[in-house]
């Protein structure tokens, strides 16, 4: 067992880390990046380490009655390693969001006028299990100029514990303040609430979990809350599509990674396809092991599968997390945009079709953070958009939407540059 941490004192963490972003603003992009690489070397090198501390985590889990799956996709780090380290070296090797001029133009009075990227200063970052985003976060907070506060999960508080140290000595090792990422240590709820309320030093939260979680960030923060990664995801099969890419697409969409937010949670099908399309889905999905919640109409067409059940009330409301389908027969695109806008959590929507008339129609009018056409919901994700890693997948309007990366962890400051100008 871990054994309890000390007494937090979070408003000294927020002045160590105030301190820090100061620090981290006057980096070169050159000490950025040389930080960056010093990382991926420390978690290469320190492989073994850190994998053999996730097992107990992992043990813990398993102990406790953890679904298998949840585990996989949520707690194990040994199948991501590679992939965060390098997604730490792409970070290393995207262009350096701070100091960006842009928006500049000359002023009727000659005065010189622009708009600077600048860093947003202290992020507050609350999370649950995924032990790869103590990774992520802290590394893109770098690249941006941002110090962080972390507080992850107690299912892997000792894996989060053991990456945090790495950092720590990687930042140590070329002169950089460890202040940069602090970690809450504790499992104590009540370091949460009172994180909430340190708008004297943290400038932005962003919360990485379930509708409980960001429900109460909102609720009682002082601070800006960003809030995302709760995705009731959708595809649309028009009469149109080409159908043995809509099983491709949807097959990846589903059993990829189930328990991810970017996974499909309803699947809307077209009338005038669904007597031949769903039993198809039926077929190929389940000997995935996927279960399906049909409505009345889909449940007329599948009588008789095992794999199939009458959709609940709350069941298209639902984020599964899990090897479950929703299925739904639809009698037009406006139907199906419609259907959208009542149950989706505007994360990752999208359209399958070869009617572009069908595909603008779909694009313009579903309000969602990412919406697609002929691809599947599983591309909302920084390293799947070539952004390296993300810090969030917002679904808000305000400052950023979709996968948040380093230039959405800035913020900006007019320059205006005058010569002896005074307003007529």
């Amino acid at each position: 067992m871990i054994e309890a941490a000390e007494i937090i004192n979070l408003t000294e963490m927020g002045e160590r880390a105030q301190a820090a972003s100061v620090e981290l603003a006057r980096l070169t992009t050159e000490q950025k990046n040389a930080a960056l690489l010093a990382i991926a070397d420390a978690l290469e090198a320190n492989r073994a380490r850190i994998i053999a501390v996730n097992a107990e985590d992992i043990a813990d889990a398993r102990d406790a009655g953890t679904d298998p799956l949840y585990i996989r996709d949520r707690l194990d780090l040994e199948r991501r390693m590679d992939g965060m380290i390098a997604d730490v070296r792409k970070v290393a090797d995207l262009p350096d969001p701070v100091g960006r001029i842009f928006d500049a133009f000359t002023h009727e009075l000659g005065m010189q006028v622009y708009k600077k990227r600048t860093p947003l200063g202290v992020l507050g970052v609350i999370y649950e299990a995924r032990p790869q985003v103590t990774v992520d976060v802290a590394t893109l907070a770098l690249k941006s100029g941002n110090a962080v506060i972390l507080r992850g999960g107690k299912e892997v508080l000792r894996s989060n514990m053991e990456l945090v140290r790495i950092l720590g000595e990687a930042l140590a090792s070329v002169g950089l303040p460890a202040d940069a990422f602090q970690y809450i240590n504790s499992t104590d709820r009540r370091y949460v609430g009172e994180m909430l309320k340190q708008h004297k030093y943290i400038d932005m939260i962003i919360p990485r979990g379930g509708n409980a979680l960001h429900n109460f960030c909102r609720e009682n923060s002082t601070i800006p809350v960003i809030t995302g990664g709760i995705g009731i995801c959708h595809l649309y099969v028009d009469a149109t599509a080409k159908m043995d890419d809509a099983l491709k697409i949807i097959h990846n969409a589903k059993t990829q990674r189930p328990a991810v937010c970017n996974a499909l949670d309803t699947l809307l099908v077209n009338r005038a396809v669904a007597a031949d399309f769903l039993p198809r889905v039926v077929e190929h999905l389940g000997k995935d092991g996927v279960i399906f919640k049909a409505d009345p109409r889909a449940l007329q067409i599948l009588d008789g599968s095992d794999q199939v059940e009458a959709a609940g009330p709350e069941d298209f409301d639902t984020e599964w997390y899990a090897l479950v389908l929703g299925l739904k027969v639809v009698d037009s695109l406006d139907e199906a945009i419609d259907h959208i806008r009542q149950h989706s959590t505007r994360h990752s929507d999208g359209i399958l079709t070869q009617n572009m008339d069908d595909a603008n129609q779909f694009l313009d009018e579903v309000d969602s953070a990412a919406v697609y056409v002929n691809a599947s919901t599983r591309f909302t994700d920084g390293s799947a958009l070539g952004l390296g890693a993300e810090i969030a997948i917002s679904t808000q309007k305000l400052h950023a939407r979709g996968p948040m990366a380093l230039e959405e962890l800035t913020t900006y400051k007019w320059i205006i540059i005058g010569d002896g100008h005074a307003r007529p």
